[in-house]
Protein backbone atom coordinates (compact mmCIF):
# COMPACT_ATOMS: atom_id res chain seq x y z
CA UNK A 1 0.00 0.00 0.00
CA UNK A 2 3.00 2.26 0.39
CA UNK A 3 4.50 1.80 -2.68
CA UNK A 4 1.08 2.36 -4.59
CA UNK A 5 0.85 5.64 -2.56
CA UNK A 6 4.18 7.18 -3.53
CA UNK A 7 3.63 5.90 -7.09
CA UNK A 8 0.27 8.13 -6.38
CA UNK A 9 1.96 10.81 -5.36
CA UNK A 10 4.74 11.07 -8.15
CA UNK A 11 1.98 10.87 -10.94
CA UNK A 12 0.26 13.43 -9.75
CA UNK A 13 3.66 15.17 -9.97
CA UNK A 14 4.29 13.88 -13.15
CA UNK A 15 1.22 15.48 -14.36
CA UNK A 16 1.69 18.73 -13.38
CA UNK A 17 5.09 18.68 -15.43
CA UNK A 18 3.68 17.82 -18.05
CA UNK A 19 0.79 20.03 -18.40
CA UNK A 20 2.78 22.49 -20.43
CA UNK A 21 1.86 20.45 -23.06
CA UNK A 22 -0.66 20.29 -24.21
CA UNK A 23 -1.31 17.06 -26.80
CA UNK A 24 0.74 13.96 -25.87
CA UNK A 25 1.00 12.47 -29.57
CA UNK A 26 1.31 8.63 -29.43
CA UNK A 27 2.53 6.65 -32.63
CA UNK A 28 1.90 3.65 -33.24
CA UNK A 29 1.87 0.76 -36.41
CA UNK A 30 -1.79 -0.11 -36.50
CA UNK A 31 -0.86 -3.45 -38.14
CA UNK A 32 0.50 -5.55 -35.50
CA UNK A 33 -2.28 -7.26 -33.65
CA UNK A 34 -3.13 -8.19 -30.50
CA UNK A 35 -0.75 -4.83 -29.63
CA UNK A 36 -2.43 -2.67 -32.22
CA UNK A 37 -4.63 -2.57 -35.54
CA UNK A 38 -7.03 -0.77 -37.21
CA UNK A 39 -10.55 -1.98 -36.73
CA UNK A 40 -13.42 -2.89 -38.63
CA UNK A 41 -14.51 1.00 -37.72
CA UNK A 42 -11.16 1.92 -39.17
CA UNK A 43 -9.86 2.89 -35.83
CA UNK A 44 -6.70 2.42 -34.27
CA UNK A 45 -7.35 -0.61 -31.42
CA UNK A 46 -5.84 -3.39 -29.81
CA UNK A 47 -4.27 -4.24 -26.57
CA UNK A 48 -1.83 -1.02 -27.36
CA UNK A 49 -4.77 1.29 -27.79
CA UNK A 50 -6.45 0.51 -24.59
CA UNK A 51 -2.95 0.56 -22.42
CA UNK A 52 -2.02 4.11 -24.07
CA UNK A 53 -5.48 5.13 -23.05
CA UNK A 54 -5.28 4.35 -19.72
CA UNK A 55 -1.51 5.33 -19.27
CA UNK A 56 -2.52 8.99 -20.64
CA UNK A 57 -5.90 9.04 -17.94
CA UNK A 58 -3.60 7.98 -14.97
CA UNK A 59 -0.99 10.43 -16.23
CA UNK A 60 -3.85 13.24 -17.09
CA UNK A 61 -2.91 13.87 -19.74
CA UNK A 62 -4.70 14.66 -23.52
CA UNK A 63 -3.11 12.19 -26.17
CA UNK A 64 -4.05 11.39 -29.85
CA UNK A 65 -3.32 8.56 -32.03
CA UNK A 66 -1.15 9.09 -35.13
CA UNK A 67 -0.44 5.99 -37.72
CA UNK A 68 3.28 5.48 -39.01
CA UNK A 69 4.55 2.54 -40.76
CA UNK A 70 7.36 0.71 -38.88
CA UNK A 71 10.28 1.40 -41.21
CA UNK A 72 10.49 5.09 -40.33
CA UNK A 73 8.81 4.72 -36.94
CA UNK A 74 11.99 5.83 -35.04
CA UNK A 75 13.00 8.84 -37.33
CA UNK A 76 9.34 10.04 -37.51
CA UNK A 77 9.52 10.30 -33.82
CA UNK A 78 12.72 11.84 -33.34
CA UNK A 79 11.86 14.26 -36.05
CA UNK A 80 8.80 15.35 -33.43
CA UNK A 81 5.90 14.04 -35.87
CA UNK A 82 4.75 12.32 -32.76
CA UNK A 83 5.89 12.29 -28.94
CA UNK A 84 5.76 8.54 -28.33
CA UNK A 85 6.22 5.18 -29.61
CA UNK A 86 3.82 2.33 -28.70
CA UNK A 87 4.00 0.00 -31.29
CA UNK A 88 5.19 -3.60 -29.83
CA UNK A 89 8.39 -2.20 -29.75
CA UNK A 90 10.96 -4.07 -28.17
CA UNK A 91 13.69 -2.32 -25.71
CA UNK A 92 17.18 -3.00 -27.32
CA UNK A 93 20.65 -1.56 -26.76
CA UNK A 94 20.99 -0.42 -30.56
CA UNK A 95 17.62 1.40 -30.30
CA UNK A 96 18.41 3.23 -26.70
CA UNK A 97 21.56 4.71 -28.57
CA UNK A 98 18.98 7.02 -31.08
CA UNK A 99 16.22 7.58 -28.39
CA UNK A 100 14.82 6.36 -24.96
CA UNK A 101 12.52 4.05 -23.32
CA UNK A 102 10.48 3.62 -20.06
CA UNK A 103 10.40 0.60 -18.05
CA UNK A 104 9.05 -2.24 -19.92
CA UNK A 105 5.14 -2.19 -19.99
CA UNK A 106 5.60 -6.26 -21.30
CA UNK A 107 7.81 -8.72 -19.85
CA UNK A 108 10.41 -10.37 -21.91
CA UNK A 109 8.72 -13.16 -24.49
CA UNK A 110 10.17 -15.53 -26.87
CA UNK A 111 10.34 -15.09 -31.10
CA UNK A 112 9.10 -18.14 -32.97
CA UNK A 113 9.47 -19.75 -35.98
CA UNK A 114 6.62 -20.80 -38.50
CA UNK A 115 6.20 -22.47 -41.42
CA UNK A 116 4.27 -25.13 -43.58
CA UNK A 117 6.40 -27.58 -42.89
CA UNK A 118 8.20 -29.42 -39.84
CA UNK A 119 11.19 -30.48 -41.39
CA UNK A 120 12.01 -26.91 -42.59
CA UNK A 121 15.31 -25.69 -42.57
CA UNK A 122 15.58 -22.95 -39.97
CA UNK A 123 19.54 -23.17 -40.45
CA UNK A 124 19.89 -22.83 -44.07
CA UNK A 125 16.84 -21.47 -45.48
CA UNK A 126 14.79 -18.34 -46.43
CA UNK A 127 13.63 -17.33 -43.43
CA UNK A 128 10.85 -13.39 -43.42
CA UNK A 129 10.96 -10.76 -41.02
CA UNK A 130 10.14 -7.73 -40.50
CA UNK A 131 12.45 -4.56 -41.47
CA UNK A 132 14.25 -3.12 -38.92
CA UNK A 133 12.81 -5.79 -35.93
CA UNK A 134 15.06 -7.65 -33.73
CA UNK A 135 14.38 -10.96 -35.67
CA UNK A 136 15.35 -9.50 -38.68
CA UNK A 137 18.67 -8.83 -37.08
CA UNK A 138 18.88 -12.10 -34.88
CA UNK A 139 18.55 -13.78 -39.04
CA UNK A 140 21.11 -12.02 -39.91
CA UNK A 141 24.26 -11.95 -37.42
CA UNK A 142 23.38 -15.00 -35.50
CA UNK A 143 22.35 -17.34 -38.38
CA UNK A 144 23.53 -19.18 -41.95
CA UNK A 145 19.80 -18.47 -43.13
CA UNK A 146 18.65 -15.76 -45.93
CA UNK A 147 16.83 -12.87 -44.65
CA UNK A 148 14.19 -11.65 -46.56
CA UNK A 149 12.38 -8.53 -45.02
CA UNK A 150 9.41 -7.37 -45.52
CA UNK A 151 7.88 -3.82 -44.43
CA UNK A 152 4.53 -5.15 -42.76
CA UNK A 153 4.58 -8.24 -40.33
CA UNK A 154 1.37 -9.70 -42.61
CA UNK A 155 3.36 -9.43 -45.51
CA UNK A 156 6.43 -12.00 -44.02
CA UNK A 157 3.25 -14.42 -42.86
CA UNK A 158 1.96 -13.93 -46.36
CA UNK A 159 5.89 -14.99 -47.90
CA UNK A 160 5.56 -18.39 -46.13
CA UNK A 161 2.59 -19.23 -47.53
CA UNK A 162 3.14 -18.34 -50.68
CA UNK A 163 6.47 -19.80 -50.88
CA UNK A 164 9.14 -16.74 -50.74
CA UNK A 165 10.34 -17.88 -47.24
CA UNK A 166 10.51 -20.92 -45.80
CA UNK A 167 9.57 -19.98 -42.54
CA UNK A 168 8.95 -16.54 -40.45
CA UNK A 169 10.49 -15.35 -37.04
CA UNK A 170 8.66 -12.98 -35.24
CA UNK A 171 6.99 -11.92 -31.96
CA UNK A 172 5.14 -14.86 -30.48
CA UNK A 173 2.16 -13.15 -29.60
CA UNK A 174 1.74 -12.06 -33.36
CA UNK A 175 2.40 -15.60 -34.80
CA UNK A 176 0.13 -17.58 -32.32
CA UNK A 177 -2.65 -15.69 -33.69
CA UNK A 178 -1.62 -16.40 -37.08
CA UNK A 179 -1.36 -19.59 -36.65
CA UNK A 180 -4.72 -19.89 -34.88
CA UNK A 181 -6.46 -18.77 -38.09
CA UNK A 182 -4.61 -20.54 -40.46
CA UNK A 183 -4.69 -24.50 -40.21
CA UNK A 184 -1.73 -24.76 -42.10
CA UNK A 185 0.80 -22.69 -40.56
CA UNK A 186 2.79 -24.30 -37.63
CA UNK A 187 5.53 -23.76 -34.89
CA UNK A 188 8.91 -25.10 -35.08
CA UNK A 189 12.18 -25.22 -34.20
CA UNK A 190 12.56 -23.81 -30.72
CA UNK A 191 11.49 -20.42 -29.48
CA UNK A 192 14.43 -17.78 -29.52
CA UNK A 193 14.71 -14.99 -26.38
CA UNK A 194 15.66 -11.83 -27.93
CA UNK A 195 15.19 -8.13 -26.27
CA UNK A 196 14.73 -6.42 -22.78
CA UNK A 197 10.51 -6.64 -23.34
CA UNK A 198 8.37 -4.37 -24.49
CA UNK A 199 8.36 -0.26 -23.74
CA UNK A 200 7.69 2.84 -24.96
CA UNK A 201 10.29 4.61 -27.17
CA UNK A 202 10.81 8.68 -26.78
CA UNK A 203 13.17 11.11 -28.09
CA UNK A 204 16.11 11.51 -25.61
CA UNK A 205 15.41 13.60 -22.43
CA UNK A 206 11.74 13.84 -22.72
CA UNK A 207 10.16 14.23 -19.13
CA UNK A 208 7.19 12.34 -20.12
CA UNK A 209 9.59 9.33 -19.57
CA UNK A 210 8.76 9.87 -16.45
CA UNK A 211 5.25 10.56 -16.49
CA UNK A 212 4.92 7.36 -17.77
CA UNK A 213 6.88 5.56 -16.42
CA UNK A 214 5.05 6.58 -13.41
CA UNK A 215 1.91 5.40 -14.24
CA UNK A 216 3.03 1.96 -16.05
CA UNK A 217 4.15 1.41 -12.39
CA UNK A 218 0.83 2.39 -10.78
CA UNK A 219 -0.70 -0.16 -13.39
CA UNK A 220 1.94 -3.06 -12.39
CA UNK A 221 1.31 -2.42 -8.76
CA UNK A 222 -2.98 -2.46 -8.65
CA UNK A 223 -2.59 -5.50 -11.13
CA UNK A 224 -4.32 -3.85 -14.15
CA UNK A 225 -1.74 -4.09 -16.35
CA UNK A 226 -1.21 -8.22 -16.19
CA UNK A 227 -5.30 -7.91 -16.56
CA UNK A 228 -5.05 -5.94 -19.71
CA UNK A 229 -2.20 -8.30 -21.09
CA UNK A 230 -4.18 -11.47 -19.99
CA UNK A 231 -7.00 -9.84 -21.96
CA UNK A 232 -5.22 -9.05 -25.24
CA UNK A 233 -3.24 -12.33 -24.79
CA UNK A 234 -4.79 -14.90 -23.10
CA UNK A 235 -4.10 -16.48 -19.99
CA UNK A 236 -0.76 -18.29 -20.55
CA UNK A 237 0.84 -14.61 -21.03
CA UNK A 238 3.74 -13.36 -19.43
CA UNK A 239 2.88 -11.45 -17.25
CA UNK A 240 4.15 -9.57 -14.29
Amino acid sequence: MKKLIVTTALLGLMAGAASAQDVVRMGTEGAYPPYNFINDDGEIDGFERALGDELCARAELTCEWVLNDWDSIIPNLTSGNYDTIIAGMSITDERDEVIDFTQAYIPPTPSIFVALDEDVDLSGGVIAAQTNTIQAGYIAAETEAVLVEFATPDETVAAVRNGEADAVLADADFLLDAVSSDPDLMVVGDPVALGGGIGMGLREGNDLIATFDAAITSMKEDGTLNALIVEWFGDDAVTW
